[in-house]
């Protein structure tokens, strides 16, 4: 019998998704890379949330403000006592981003869809092109918590000069430096290639099995303690390219392994890579 995860509540099967479709209490959201796919069918009262214009501040590289989070929650129909469940595509990643972003505010009530949009559509399961309409909600967002599960240049900087253990979660390729994306993509972002010092190369995507759920906990315990080495009680920093797919990584050891201590460096290598005199390996 399985390990039960860590943290279970912040998950949650297509299943209970689909007895949950009319809760006024949930609020279903749906975040994926291909902006296009919502307009093409989503589960049925499924909100958008694009990851590049609602999540991200429009001039500075940084996330929106505390005010631009309660304005769009309101918007959506999203209030302080509402759980909010995120799915989407390429395994949820895009989903576990914003989830994140939401805890960079205090948004406690949240929760994935296992398998995200492909599980859904490949069980059958309803699809809807309509856009729903929620009353404006009241939502009073907490400052952001940047120093909590977020980290930045300088503290990377300082975590490999104390040889803290650090997860790259891009392919292998990027890794050693000989892309500077995942294949299949314009290969544009850094100026250099390669990793940062003392990483592990531990691609995001093996923590998911073919029908894009989790693995489970033993499966996880594997990939990330016996084979890699990383520990419970270390401080864990996680980097990709953007930011994206560490976020999914920073999922799955902190709320199904049960990791206290782990942090994303969303900055990543689009930001490593172009930092003049920043430590690199191959």
């Amino acid at each position: 019998m399985s390990t039960p995860y860590a943290r279970p509540e912040y998950l949650v099967d297509t299943q209970w998704v689909a007895d949950h479709l009319n809760d006024p209490a949930v609020r279903i959201v749906e975040s994926d890379e291909d902006l296009l796919l919502y307009d093409q069918g989503h589960i049925p009262g499924a909100v958008m949330i694009d990851w590049i214009q609602d999540l991200n501040d429009r001039v500075r590289r940084d996330y929106l403000s505390r005010e631009s989070f309660e304005a769009l929650l309101g918007a959506r129909g999203i209030a302080n006592d509402t759980t909010v469940i995120f799915y989407g595509d390429k395994n949820n990643w895009w989903a576990c981003y914003a989830l994140w972003v939401f805890q960079l505010f205090g948004h406690a009530r949240v929760k994935i869809m296992n398998g995200g949009r492909k599980k859904w559509i490949d069980e059958a399961r309803p699809l809807s092109k309509e856009t729903p309409a929620y009353p404006r909600a009241v939502y009073h967002a907490q400052e952001r918590a940047d120093y909590k599960i977020r980290a930045f240049r300088d503290q990377v900087l300082t975590h490999v000069q104390a040889r803290g253990p650090l997860v790259d979660v891009r392919s292998p390729k990027e890794y050693t430096g000989e892309l500077l994306h995942m294949e299949a993509y314009p290969q544009e972002g850094a100026l250099r290639g390669g990793h940062i010092p003392g990483a592990r190369s531990i691609p995001w995507a093996k923590a998911v099995n073919e029908d894009g759920t989790f693995k489970s906990v033993e499966a996880l315990r594997q990939l990330y303690e016996a084979e890699n080495g990383l520990r419970p009680d270390q401080n864990i920093i996680a980097y990709c390219r953007i930011g994206e797919r560490s976020s999914h990584t920073w999922f799955v050891l902190t709320y199904l392994l049960g990791y206290p201590n782990v942090r994303n460096y969303d900055g990543s290598w689009t930001e490593w890579g172009n930092l003049v005199g920043a430590p690199i390996e191959k």
